[in-house]
């Protein structure tokens, strides 16, 4: 396989795995309820991420990068969402 082949599905993978998040946050902030989504799991999921973001920076990936940067937003905004509103009810 030639680099271009394999740009591609680092793209692809880009874009599935971050939108994989939309439809949670998008519930998350309609139902202003984050009980189903576990605080760990979050916590964990994001520290991981920022880790790929380090990772990602160093080996120069754009597809890592951007991936996991907006999953990094994504998946912050579910965490604060969490605690937000688990505060408020």
């Amino acid at each position: 396989m030639d680099s271009w082949n394999i740009e591609f599905f680092g793209y692809l993978a880009a874009i599935l795995t971050t939108a994989a998040f939309l439809p949670q946050l998008i519930k998350t902030l309609k139902t202003k309820k984050a009980d189903d989504v576990s605080l760990i799991t979050l916590i964990m999921f994001t520290c991981g991420v920022g880790s790929w973001i380090v990772y990602g920076f160093g080996i120069s990936s754009l597809p890592v990068l951007i991936a996991n940067t907006i999953t990094f937003i994504l998946n912050f905004l579910i965490l604060i969402s969490k605690i937000y509103y688990a505060r408020k009810y």
